[in-house]
């Protein structure tokens, strides 16, 4: 009897009640791969960009000015100078030519490309919050205290 039990124990450990079956919600598909979203960095650096004639209008302070990642993939702002940085949504198909961000833009908010989204404040060294590309199109998106420098980018999702 008490081999009995001891056999069934493995056996019953993989029944445990309320948990997915084996291979579910793994992330990983048929195969045993595991599949993660690639996460594109973009450099926030007003010392180290320079001006940069773009589709959308002039443009600097992030590198890659114009970054183009895939669909589902994840986009994240590092601030690789001394001085704080925003990297903040814009509305429209061309940077207006005077600052639309307002102090909203300080605190952070959103988490995918096509809902609007600020990476709060970023202060040297500090990174944003990972935004999903979750839309094909063109996100533009400029920096609260220098977007006259021209402090701006663009992220085209494919």
């Amino acid at each position: 009897m008490r081999v009995a039990a001891l056999l069934l124990i493995p056996l019953l450990a993989g029944c445990t009640y309320g948990a997915p079956a084996a291979g579910a919600g793994s992330g990983a598909p048929a195969g045993g791969t595991t599949t993660t979203a690639a996460t594109t960095t973009i450099d926030v650096s007003l010392t180290a960009a320079t001006t940069t004639a773009t589709p959308y209008g002039n443009a600097g302070g992030f590198a890659p000015v114009v970054t183009n990642v895939a669909l589902g993939s994840m986009v994240r702002f590092v601030n690789v100078d001394s001085f704080a940085h925003t990297a903040s949504s814009l509305n429209g198909t061309s940077f207006p030519a005077s600052s639309p961000l307002g102090a909203s833009a300080l605190n952070v908010a959103g988490a995918t490309l096509s809902g609007g989204w600020t990476s709060g404040t970023l202060g040297a060294g500090t990174g944003s919050q990972t935004l999903l590309a979750d839309k094909a199109g063109t996100y533009l998106y400029g920096c609260f205290f220098h977007y006259g420098s021209p402090m701006r980018g663009a992220i085209v999702v494919k």
